[in-house]
This record gives structure tokens, C-alpha cells and sequence, in this order.
């Protein structure tokens, strides 16, 4: 990418699309185009057709997305089924129109089969079910996926997806009711402490192993796929280790300082059993991640803090 090239980051509010924003800026890109929800809704097919052609930009990082955790994706399911297929649908086709040949398209590891081998290679995509409760927000992330590639096919653009495993950092959804796991129990672990509580509550069996990347590491990840060049394909982001949701827990609490014990409700329900992503595309490339769990739940505390001003 040229240093002087038009970048618009949709979602720069977001979590992602704010780390995106911090590594173009400490990698010397100046002109990046940002919209607020209220300045431009990706839901408004006229408005973003309007907003593309008239901006014109070099390239899209594709971070606007409707997101929630195993409560918010289970409870409103049609919300982010509709809500993800109009963004994507609606950015895709008019970035086309308006001669925008490289975007990157950020999607989810949801997007694998519930069951499929671990680690996850890319090619397991559409190899077996999906786990239930995210099932619409997965369909809707395959969906931006396939029109990248087939956008591709058909007139020749260059849209790359790429595909986080579970993501926290700094702007991360700390609400309780539709936060992701990680965030959710720094909030959980640090309410206890203040509370003086003897019990940590932690949803479902503490079995269940997630991997977990740095917010930044994927900004990080993003724009080497885009400064190297990569034209097309599906590239799964993370570490290529994992924990059980016991471990991530007691990793919490110990960068908290709350020292109480875990409590598992299993009547919340797990989610898939295991989902850890096979990184050999990105390591091949010459990327890896750098943030260690540790340091990174060290410095998402201290986002968490800075926020809550405890």
C-alpha cells in the first residue's frame, strides 16, 4: 500500500477497526477515512452506494459488524442474521461499483463446523454443521466470505477475508449481558474484588478451549496482508495455542488480584467443545503473533479500568 493511498476503516469505533486505525497510523498512512453509525449507516444500501463513490478509496478494511457473545447471538439471532448480510452485502457490492479494487474482509472463526479437527485449516469452511448458538452470525460472516471470493471471480477485484480467532483489547464490550467470554470475566473478576466476594461465577463447564489474540496483533495482521500484496483467499488470524475456560479464568483473576474461587453454572450453555485455528497460512507468510495472553489481559485490565475508573 502506498503511504499517500485513501484507506476507509469501517467500524473504526470498534474494537477492531480502532486497532486497524492505530497500526495504519503508526505505519505512516495519513489519509483514513472514517464515518460514524449516525454520519453513515451500512445498513442504508443508497447511503453507503453515495458514500463509496463519492470518497472513491484505495482500500476498505471491512470492520463494521453487528457482534455479541453466546447470550446475544442466541437471543437475537435474526438481528445479526439481517444486520451482518445488509453490511456486507451492501459494502461489498458498492466498493465494486465504485472501482474500489482491495478490501479486506474481516469474519470470525465461528464460521468453521462445530465438530470439524482441530486445529482449523481453512479448507474445513463448509465441512460439516455449525454450532447452534451463533449459527445466524456464522451464515452471515460465510456470506461476506463468498461475496468476496465470488466478487473476485466474477470482475476481477482483490478481496481477502480474514478470519480472527477470539479477539479483547483495548474498546472491547464489557456488558455482562452481551460481552465475549474473556471481557466478560475481567468484569466479573474485578466486580468480586471490590465486592469482597468469595466466588468467581463462570458460565457453563470451564472445559471448553478457546484461543484468544490481541486486538492489536490482528490490526497488526491485517495490515500485513494488505501491505503484502495478498490478493484473494481466506486467512485464519491467531495464536495456534489455546486454554480451557478454566485456565482463562484463573488467569483473570490472577492479573485482577482477586483471589476467591471458581463457581461453574452449568446450566449456561458451553458452546463448541474446542476451536483452535491452524495459523500455517500467516506463519508462511512471514506473520505470527507477539502479544503473550498474560501481557495482553494485563493491558485489556488496564482498558477496563481506565474506563470504569476502578
Amino acid at each position: 500500500m502506498d503511504k499517500l493511498a485513501k484507506i476507509y476503516v469501517a467500524g473504526h469505533r470498534g474494537m477492531v477497526g480502532s486497532a486497524i486505525v492505530r497500526r495504519l497510523q503508526g505505519n505512516g498512512y495519513g489519509n483514513i477515512v472514517t464515518r460514524t453509525h449516525s454520519e453513515l449507516d451500512l445498513t442504508n444500501q443508497q447511503a453507503v452506494t453515495a458514500f463509496l463513490a463519492g470518497e472513491k478509496p484505495d482500500f476498505i478494511f471491512m470492520a463494521a459488524a453487528k457482534v455479541g457473545g453466546i447470550h446475544a447471538n442466541n437471543t437475537f439471532r435474526a438481528d445479526f442474521l439481517y444486520a451482518n448480510l445488509l453490511i456486507e452485502a451492501n459494502m461489498t457490492h458498492a466498493a465494486w461499483q465504485a472501482g474500489v479494487r482491495r478490501m479486506l474482509f474481516l469474519g470470525s472463526s465461528c464460521i468453521y463446523p462445530r465438530d470439524c479437527p482441530q486445529p482449523i485449516r481453512e479448507d474445513y469452511l463448509l465441512t460439516g454443521l455449525l454450532e447452534q448458538t451463533n449459527e445466524p452470525y456464522a451464515i452471515a460472516k460465510i456470506a461476506g466470505i463468498k461475496l468476496c471470493e465470488n466478487y473476485n471471480r466474477q470482475y476481477g477485484t482483490q478481496y481477502v477475508s480474514a478470519m480472527p480467532t477470539n479477539l479483547y483489547g483495548p474498546n472491547d464490550n464489557y456488558d455482562l449481558n452481551n460481552s465475549h467470554v474473556l471481557p466478560a470475566l475481567i468484569r466479573k473478576a474485578h466486580e468480586a474484588k471490590v465486592r469482597g466476594d468469595r466466588e468467581l461465577v463462570v458460565w457453563g463447564s470451564g472445559k471448553p478451549m478457546r484461543e484468544f489474540l490481541y486486538v492489536d496483533d490482528m490490526a497488526d495482521a491485517s495490515v500485513f496482508l494488505m501491505e503484502s500484496g495478498i490478493t484473494e483467499g481466506l486467512y485464519n488470524i491467531g495464536t495456534g495455542t489455546d486454554v480451557t475456560i478454566r485456565e482463562l479464568a484463573e488467569t483473570v483473576m490472577q492479573v485482577v488480584g482477586f483471589s476467591g474461587d471458581i463457581v461453574f453454572d452449568q446450566t449456561k450453555p458451553d458452546g463448541t467443545p474446542r476451536k483452535l485455528l491452524n495459523v500455517d497460512r500467516m506463519k508462511n507468510l512471514g506473520w505470527q503473533a507477539s502479544t503473550s495472553l498474560v501481557d495482553g489481559i494485563v493491558k485489556a485490565y488496564a482498558d477496563f479500568q481506565g474506563r470504569v475508573g476502578g
